[in-house]
């Protein structure tokens, strides 16, 4: 039986692809190539595919068999959310209410779903666990939340079983959104200026993509019903020092500009870091710093912009 990716053209999707294909697993990717780009691995079988709509996925799953489903696809922009609603309602919750109800039909009773450190919106407890209440500020929080309940819900009412992660700030090779790029490609077109959104002391966990994928195997060790775990490094980085790396990285010294306010944007979480002692009791630990995964983040971009 084959392994189901969601979003496995991604980011974070086509580096979980790569890992099952590693080792020998029949995957099969599901994506609507909305990112801009694509990155397929050609030993996975590639089906382009609108998780909106609910006919396009019984398609599939009327031709294939899948023992589990790795739900990666979303869209990942939180600035999206206060310009256009609609958007992050049909990418996230409409997709995910698609994919359970056509995975229940099939009775395929396994998900592997990432969310996000914007469900806890402004936690006052820091690192924050996962029992933390959830009260996401920004509409991409709300609907990662949203897909939790209605992950939770299949679980407890069509006895399937549910992995969520909830992720810090994920960086590395092949990405093409986030403070990163932004600031390489802000440089690129103007190497003598950095606008900078906020005050620059947003101060933030950044967990590099093979220490994410390797956290999401060592949580499928836990067995309940529905298995929580959050996913980051054990630091912080504030914006500007991000800013002050892409910099050196690039051998720039620009005037910095700063838009003023606490946040970046709306809905923006100015300060966050996670406890992952939960998944550290199953015997993974980050190999790298916030620091260390941002320089090295920096450096995989700019190589792949040669």
């Amino acid at each position: 039986m084959a392994i189901l990716v969601t979003g496995g053209a991604g980011f974070i999707g086509s580096h979980l692809v790569d890992r099952l294909v590693e080792e020998g697993k029949e995957v099969v990717i599901l994506d609507n190539l909305s990112s801009g780009v694509s990155f397929l691995n050609p030993d996975a079988e590639f089906i382009k595919v609108d998780l909106a709509s609910r006919s396009e996925i019984e398609d599939v799953f009327r031709k294939r068999n899948f023992s589990e489903v790795w739900h990666i696809a979303a869209n990942p922009d939180v600035r999206i959310g206060s310009e256009n609603p609609d958007e992050i309602y049909r990418n996230n919750i409409l997709a995910t209410y698609n994919l359970l109800e056509v995975m229940r039909k099939n009775n395929v009773d396994k998900i592997i779903f990432t969310s996000t450190s914007t469900v806890y919106g402004e936690a006052e407890v820091i690192p924050t666990p996962e029992d933390y209440p959830t009260v996401p500020i920004s509409i991409y929080g709300a609907s990662k939340l949203a897909c939790e309940a209605l992950i939770s819900s299949y679980c407890h009412t069509f006895d399937m079983k549910a992995w969520i992660y909830r992720f810090a700030n994920v960086i590395g090779k092949r990405s093409n959104h986030g403070v990163i790029y932004d600031f390489i490609m802000k440089l690129r077109r103007n190497p003598d200026e950095l606008e900078i959104l906020g005050n620059g002391e947003q101060n933030k966990s950044y967990i590099y993509i093979s220490d994410c994928i390797e956290a999401m195997f060592f949580g499928l060790k836990a067995d309940g019903r529905v298995n929580i775990f959050n996913i980051g490094s054990e630091d912080q980085i504030k914006v500007k020092r991000i800013a002050e790396i892409v910099c050196e990285e690039m051998g720039l010294s620009p005037k910095f500009r700063f838009t003023g306010g606490d946040r970046g944007w709306k809905g923006d979480v100015p300060v966050m870091l996670l406890s992952i002692e939960k998944l550290k009791a199953t015997g993974w630990k980050p190999k790298y710093s916030s620091e260390q995964a941002v320089r090295m983040a920096v450096r995989d971009l700019l190589e792949s912009m040669k």
